[in-house]
């Protein structure tokens, strides 16, 4: 027999979606599961879903396990069969939802709407709960956007992310044995009585393996949720067909019911979810400072989940910036590595823990990014900064947003529209939630459709964005995430990531480099560890930016990059070389009294690549480009400072910076991995090939002898200077 024992036990949130504490546990004293007796607990009444929809789920086992699988003409072949139960409720959701809008329209025609806001957000969480589990999860996902919603509804409506009235302990441990096939006490040692947290789905327990003796957490389903889902879920895709034809909508709202309706179908498969589990543990569980629960897999079945059992505090309630980068890092990594995603992360679901980690919980709800939608989003978000909005739009084609027939030339017109003002306050302040509220005119206008599988990524990225609202108003999860994208951009492998980078950095053969400087600035921001978040909003010291720079630049990631720079070096040292042939050609002729036959010419592009080597050593070398007066000439912008006359054409030539301040660059070399300095030893071999070898070069040979000369007769000058604009 299990005997309750009052026992106080320290705070217990984990695996549960609040952090209240229980009081007693169970204590085994005898094996007979037949025999167990519960000491009499709080009593509490029937929960509010039971009261007022209990006759929805009413059904014998055999009729519910038939809805285990979202299957919308099964569905809606079951209930054909009883319509009496469809029409009671409907007319329930009808006249309990019709009669809050008619009082909330009242308080506003007599003035009282901010007197009754409260008042009116209390209503509203009770009649969720009346109106079960579909309403709940709806409420849970507006529940998570503080910056969308009033502070009243959103302190009510977040009382369902955790706080629901439980089932009868009772039932729950009857389905536990039922589920499991052996006594409670066989398999646990100790129990809770009561459960520690009741959620719309289901409710946990704090529990101990008699096996193991490690402390887990038991999630058990609410009895019947399945077929009121069901009912609710063929409803409102009925409503969604109806709005969609009145509003003449272009997306697809069935559709997007649809996707919904799987994920929670998934979600309430408690087999399926630990296997989730095991899966994001497996991809993202070795991240640093992220924490995901173990699966038991041997004691979980379609209704009882045992997982393990972590304590600590909702990310939400815990003013930590750390994890809040964390979380965005760990969501980069979901959507846009791997395309597997926590579908449902909201506050309930993210836990700080006492070590200061952050842990994820409840794995219903996942969603898959396919990788052709992820390199299309990556692009929509390099076309979007970089205020390419005709490409934009071509992106919009590719994640299926808008019809391949529509008129690209329009749309483009109305993304610079939309988008102009939001992207010209930079990157970091560019709000998700923002994007998506400017965009509804032209969605509507351009018959933008929003895919069924989009709906849950910009769900996970809204939920992302309002939790961290709630502990910075000032937060921009798309600012935030920008960086990891510039990183992956500037590494990735795929064929198709390498012709978007190559796309974005030249245009008409001309190297962009204010959009490599400002890739490479981004991806420098995106930060793991603890101590360079809490100082990336202070000073940094220029060594240790050095440093990044040159580890990433070395990485075997980076190759393709390099390729470019070496590239881009290489060019910049061939006119060098020019300039420096024409600078000697020109002294010796002014010294002797003689004219050179035919002295090579300075190109406005050579002009260009001698500003662009000088500043991609600046940029390599984690300096900043001073910013002198200047003027145009030929359309070039120049220095005042220094100009000589090459051919008869004015051109700028003024002096690099000299060589002592690139002296901190050489002085990190030493303390990069041995790897990354095997790495820089290999570069001068590289280097040697685009420099003698370029297939760019018109007459190798006069090259070969040009750049010869010019590096002869800098090495000979005790104080080397180069040329920039």
């Amino acid at each position: 027999m299990l005997v309750v024992r009052p026992q106080p036990l320290p705070l217990l949130t984990a695996n549960s979606f609040s952090d209240g504490s229980f009081r007693r546990i169970f204590r085994r004293s005898k094996v007979n599961s037949s025999s167990i007796r519960v000491a009499p607990a709080v009593a509490r009444e029937v929960d509010d879903f039971t009261k007022y929809s209990g006759y929805v789920f009413e059904l014998n086992p055999a009729e519910e396990d038939s809805l285990t699988e979202y299957n919308i003409a099964k569905i809606a072949a079951f209930y054909q069969k009883r319509p009496l139960i469809v029409l009671r409720r409907f007319v329930q959701i009808c006249s309990t939802l019709g009669k809050w809008f008619a009082v909330r329209y009242m308080d506003t025609v007599n003035e009282r709407a901010d007197e009754m806001f409260k008042i009116r957000a209390a209503e509203l969480r009770k009649i969720l709960l009346q109106l079960g589990p579909a309403y709940v999860k709806i409420a849970q996902a507006i529940s998570s956007r503080p910056d969308l919603i009033p502070p009243s509804y959103l302190d009510e409506l977040s009382l369902l992310q955790d706080r629901i009235t439980p089932f009868s302990s009772e039932v729950a441990f009857e389905i536990i044995e039922k589920e499991l096939g052996m006594p409670i006490d066989v398999m646990f040692s100790e129990i809770s009585p009561e459960p520690v947290a009741a959620a719309s789905l289901g409710q946990v327990y704090q529990a101990r393996l008699r096996s193991s003796g490690e402390v887990v957490a038991v999630k058990v389903q609410r009895p019947g949720v399945q077929s009121a889902i069901s009912l609710d879920i063929l409803i409102l895709r009925y409503l969604a067909g109806l709005i969609r034809k009145a509003g003449k909508l272009n997306t697809d709202l069935q559709a997007v019911v649809d996707e919904w309706a799987s994920s929670l179908f998934r979600e309430m498969n408690y087999k399926q979810e630990a296997r989730n589990g095991v899966k994001f543990r497996q991809l993202y569980g070795a991240i640093k400072d992220v924490v995901v629960p173990e699966m038991h897999m041997a004691e979980t079945t379609g209704k009882v989940l045992t997982m393990q059992w972590l304590e600590g505090q909702k990310l939400a309630g815990v003013k930590d910036l750390y994890l809040v980068e964390v979380g965005v890092y760990c969501s980069f990594n979901q959507l846009l590595e791997y395309g597997f995603y926590h579908a449902d992360p909201h506050p309930g679901n993210l836990l700080r823990t006492y070590d200061g980690k952050l842990a994820y919980l409840d794995f219903g709800m996942m969603g898959e990014f396919k990788q052709e939608y992820r390199d299309g989003f990556i692009e929509a978000c390099l076309h979007l900064v970089n205020r390419d909005y005709s490409a934009l739009a071509k992106d919009f084609v590719t994640l299926g947003l808008i019809p391949p027939t529509s008129d690209k030339a329009a749309v483009t017109e109305a993304l610079t529209g939309v988008f102009r003002n939001a992207v010209d306050k930079g990157v970091r302040n560019v709000s998700f939630g923002d994007l998506l509220g400017d965009l509804g005119f032209t969605m509507y206008k351009f018959k933008f459709q929003i895919p069924s599988y989009f709906s849950l990524v910009i769900r996970s990225l809204a939920v992302l964005e309002g939790i961290a609202v709630g502990i910075n108003p000032e937060y921009k999860v798309l600012g935030s995430t920008y960086p990891w994208i510039a990183r992956k951009v500037l590494t990735d492998s795929s064929p198709k990531l390498k012709a978007s980078l190559r796309a974005l950095l030249y245009k008409d053969g001309q190297f962009r480099i204010d959009r490599l400087e400002s890739l490479f600035s981004e991806s420098l921001r995106a930060k793991t560890e603890r101590t360079l978040i809490e100082k990336q909003n202070g000073g940094t010291d220029s060594k240790v930016v050095i440093k990044q720079i040159l580890s990433f630049t070395l990485d075997d990631k980076a190759a393709f990059v390099r390729e470019i720079l070496l590239e881009e070096f290489a060019k910049g040292m061939d006119a060098l070389g020019v300039a420096t042939l024409n600078s000697v050609t020109n002294a010796v002729a002014t010294r002797f009294l003689f004219s050179p036959s035919r002295p090579p010419s300075m190109t406005d592009e050579d002009i260009i690549n001698l500003r662009n080597v000088r500043r991609l050593l600046l940029l390599i070398s984690g300096l900043r480009e001073d910013k002198n007066p200047s003027t145009k000439v030929n359309g070039v912008s120049t220095s005042n400072e220094q100009m000589i006359s090459l051919n008869g054409a004015t051109v700028d030539l003024q002096q690099f910076e000299a060589v002592q301040e690139f002296l901190p660059l050489l002085s990190v070399l030493p303390e990069l991995p041995q790897d990354m300095q095997q790495q820089l030893l290999r570069l001068p071999a590289d280097f040697a090939a685009k420099l003698f070898f370029p297939s760019c070069c018109k007459d190798v040979k006069e090259g070969i002898l040009v750049k010869y000369f010019s590096l002869s007769y800098l090495w000979k000058k005790q104080d080397i200077r180069f040329w920039s604009s």
